[in-house]
This record gives structure tokens, C-alpha cells and sequence, in this order.
């Protein structure tokens, strides 16, 4: 995890006057020791394997802190569940494709995207400030081979796969 992660969220809980603890540092590695996307429920089986004493409204806490602190971002991958992206600290113009079959998420960035969101909002008189998009798609492995090994990771792992439309 990155030490910048760390300072800013210091910085920006001794603004509020609130204070570091155990539990708190403990809940933070665990939501940036990956890149992965994740649910405060799968925040917290993460944290109580590190520390079996924090609980989950800490969790839930801690998570609304580091989403009011800009280091994590609440987004909607599908099915009406918030998701977590620990991923916007370090690529704050990144994208995501969803897949609608095995729920495999992909990050991406891609200037042209980033060029036309700028070209449409100030030709209706807005300034970009952030953006966000998501691509839904079905999986090509799945409908050329039959089979995707992601779809089978994914429930063998007991992962709740998304509804199709």
C-alpha cells in the first residue's frame, strides 16, 4: 500500500478531529492491498481475517471516510450494489467493462474518451471535473469456446454473478 494513502487520510481525519486507530489502519491496508474492485461485505471477510475484533459498522465507517477522503470511489458495477475502486487515486480517468456473464471487471483508460467528454461538456457549457463510464458486455470466450475460465473461477469461489437483462 502506498504511504501517500496513509498521509492523506491522516491529514484529512485530523481535519474532522477524529483519530487513527488499530482498527482503522487495519481496514485501510485491507482495502488497497489489491487493485481489485470489492463490497463493504467483502471488506469486511478481508479485515476480519487480519483483525477478527473490528467490526462491521467500523468497516462501514471507515469505508464512508476514505470515500469522503477522494481515495476511494462508490460505483455501481451492476445488480444495484456499491463497489469500491481503490483504483482512483492512481488513475482517476480510468474506465471499466463489465462482463454481463462471468462479472469480470476491466479497467481502462482511453484518451479518446477523455477528448470527447471534454468536446461535449463545453459545448453545453460545463467544465469536466471527473467522469466515469461503463461498459457492459458479453464475454467472447463464452460465446466462441463455450466455456470461460473467469465465469468458472467465479463460481467455484461462491461470487454472486450478475443478473443478465
Amino acid at each position: 500500500m502506498d504511504q501517500a494513502v496513509l498521509d492523506r487520510l491522516d491529514t484529512f481525519i485530523r481535519k474532522k478531529g477524529l483519530r487513527r486507530t488499530g482498527q482503522r489502519d487495519v481496514i485501510v491496508r485491507a482495502a488497497f492491498a489489491t487493485d481489485d474492485h470489492f463490497t463493504a461485505d467483502e471488506l469486511f471477510e478481508r479485515v476480519t481475517r487480519a483483525d477478527s475484533t473490528a467490526s462491521r459498522a467500523t468497516v462501514y465507517r471507515t469505508l464512508s471516510l476514505l470515500v469522503e477522503a477522494g481515495l476511494l470511489r462508490e460505483i455501481e458495477l451492476g445488480d444495484n450494489h456499491k463497489t469500491y475502486d481503490p483504483n482512483f487515486v492512481d488513475k482517476p480517468a480510468h474506465n471499466h467493462l463489465v462482463c454481463i456473464d462471468c462479472g469480470r471487471v476491466v479497467e481502462f483508460e482511453d484518451s479518446h474518451i477523455e477528448l470527447i467528454n471534454d468536446c461535449v461538456t463545453r459545448r453545453l457549457g460545463f467544465r469536466p471535473v471527473r467522469q466515469s463510464l461503463k461498459i457492459e458486455a458479453g464475454c467472447e470466450q463464452l460465446r466462441l469456446k463455450g466455456r470461460c475460465p473467469n465465469l468458472i473461477a467465479a463460481r467455484l469461489s461462491g461470487k454472486r454473478l450478475r443478473k443478465k437483462r
